[in-house]
């Protein structure tokens, strides 16, 4: 079963409490009110489950963030998370009921969160998918830039991550050593080395190993080849 239809089928519903177990319940129409915080390891369907909640509850969030919801976002979103037609429908209402849920949008970051490790590349990973989302309908508008911050910041993300992200997603666009997050004077040893780290660390088969669902791979392996071209820019450059 597809992640799309574990979540709108209700069948993950009772998992969870918080606000993302609420918004499964509001979905499938059961009313969930225990406050479950995990303990000890974290099955790997828990985790995937919450990312995708909270995928599009912090989505649906900051697309009225700065006060306007627009067709650009939606379509950004559904661009980079694959979707099945007969879902898609479903998924809209989802992402309604989110946007409606009147829990704040930092219950939902802290509480997927706390499945993750601080800074992992998987929450690095949802961070880059509202960047995208924020940015698809123009620069990132002010509201929206304190609303990714926040979210970076429960996530464990400092400024220099922040800002590397960022630069990822401004119109004029990242020179490869921001996509790098790497400084212009790195040797050429420390660059192959962090560059397959990166390489490694943000594919998507590790990515999916660690709890982000194969419906977003289409967005890791955007995420991948940027990495790949942006190294590969820079050994072009130096072998001039």
């Amino acid at each position: 079963m597809s992640i799309w239809g574990i979540i709108i089928g209700g069948t993950a519903g009772f998992a969870f409490g918080g606000p993302i177990g609420g918004l499964l319940g509001a979905m499938a129409g059961h009313a969930v009110e225990s406050k479950l915080v995990p303990s000890g390891p974290v099955p790997q369907a828990t985790k995937r489950v919450a990312f995708t909640v909270a995928v599009i509850a912090l989505s649906a969030k900051m697309a009225k963030a700065d006060g306007v919801v627009s067709r650009d976002e939606i379509k950004a979103f559904r661009a980079r998370v694959h979707i099945p037609s007969a879902e898609v429908r479903q998924v809209g209402r989802f992402w309604d009921l989110a946007r409606q849920t009147p829990d704040g949008f930092e219950e939902y970051a802290k509480q997927v969160a706390r499945l993750f490790e601080p800074r992992t590349p998987v929450l690095e990973q949802l961070l880059d998918l509202l960047f995208h989302i924020a940015q698809s309908d123009g620069d990132i508008t002010t509201p929206e830039l304190s609303y990714l911050y926040k979210v970076a910041e429960i996530f464990g993300f400092n400024q220099t991550d922040f800002d590397r992200l960022l630069a990822l997603h401004q119109s004029n666009g990242p020179n490869p050593y921001e996509i790098l997050g790497v400084r212009d004077d790195v040797s050429d040893r420390a660059l192959h080395k962090h560059w397959k780290h990166l390489a490694r660390t943000h594919h998507p088969d590790t990515l999916t190993a660690d709890g982000m669902p194969e419906e977003f791979i289409v967005a890791a392996n955007d995420r991948l080849a940027k990495i790949n071209a942006a190294y590969d820019a820079i050994m072009r450059h130096r072998s001039l």
